[in-house]
């Protein structure tokens, strides 16, 4: 059984249209009011006759993933087998529904996401301004998250096999705009395959709540924090490979050359002396030694990415 779930704040405009366009493949369909100030899910009771359709109303906001998770509670309580997110603006378009969870269907994918990039064409139509801000993240997501083959990581059309999200402690996934991000670190850690679908994204007059200001501030330490628990847990907790034997030669050796280095160059420079170039070479010889070690890490951690489905393995 399909399920959806549309986090709904802010978008008592296109909501009705939204799930009007959701196809008959899908069974149960969860409006997450999330405390919004223009009633969506009254709105919905109201106007919406859809049977499929069950309206939850939160009484905080919670976010776009706290409500998303709201949503995806109900559906595993009710016997869904995968869960989408759908946002509620209309950006994305429902009838891509049975396209985005085939994957997970056919036993391939434990996860699929929209991805926007696959098409130049699809790039066309994307304001510049967010296709900036999706590269950047994009680069940086695939450190922080170990799916080295994924791009478009804030895109916010998933679906998930319930019995990989049974997996997930899901009071610790991000609540607010950093959900679809800080779900890829969750898979990660349960080793779960992910698959990209691509999709073209439909920009109207809706108006997005989220600020760049937060992204800036708030994004970089959040990725930096999921690049450090995944290392440590991957490579350290939960086993101990080339890959962890190489990082840490790599960060002792860059750095000791590097210490070492500056510290003779400071005292020579104190007594007014140039540094010697044998003592040059003994600064830099195990910086590029630790250099490529971290390469190598690097290379060992791309090739390690999640490829057995992990759904297929849980079944009974």
């Amino acid at each position: 059984m399909i399920a959806v779930s549309i986090p709904c704040y802010r978008v008592k405009k296109q909501i009705l249209s939204v799930i009007e366009e959701i196809p008959r493949e899908v069974s149960k369909i969860y409006v997450v009011d999330d405390a919004c100030p223009e009633n969506s899910g009254a709105w919905v009771r109201e106007k919406c006759n859809d049977p499929r359709v069950r309206v939850i109303v939160l009484d905080k906001n919670r976010g776009v993933g706290g409500a998303t998770m709201a949503g995806f509670v109900a559906a595993v309580a009710d016997g869904a087998t995968i869960v989408v997110k759908l946002d509620g603006d209309g950006q994305m378009s429902p009838s891509e529904i049975p396209r985005l969870v085939r994957p997970i269907q056919q036993g391939h994918a434990d996860y699929t996401k929209g991805n926007r990039f696959y098409s130049l064409t699809h790039l066309g139509s994307m304001p510049r301004i967010r296709l900036l801000g999706n590269s950047v993240l994009s680069f940086v997501s695939k450190m922080a998250s170990g799916y080295y083959r994924t791009m478009d990581p804030t895109n916010g059309f998933i679906a998930l096999h319930t019995q990989v999200l049974s997996l997930l402690s899901t009071d610790s996934i991000a609540k607010r705009y950093f959900f679809e991000s800080d779900m890829l670190y969750q898979l990660n850690i349960v080793r779960a395959v992910i698959t990209d679908v691509p999709m073209a994204a439909r920009y109207g007059d809706e108006r997005s709540n989220l600020r760049i200001s937060r992204v800036a501030v708030s994004f970089p330490l959040q990725y930096l924090w999921c690049f450090t628990k995944r290392i440590f847990y991957n490579y350290f907790l939960r086993d101990f490979n080339i890959g962890s034997a190489q990082l840490i030669a790599g960060l002792v050796l860059f750095f000791a050359g590097a210490v070492f280095g500056t510290n003779q160059w400071l005292t020579n420079s104190s007594m007014g002396v140039a540094t010697p170039t044998g003592t040059i070479m003994l600064a830099i010889l195990p910086m590029i030694v630790g250099f490529q070690l971290l390469l190598s890490a690097l290379n060992y951690d791309i090739l390690n990415e999640p490829r057995v489905t992990l759904h297929k393995l849980l079944e009974s």
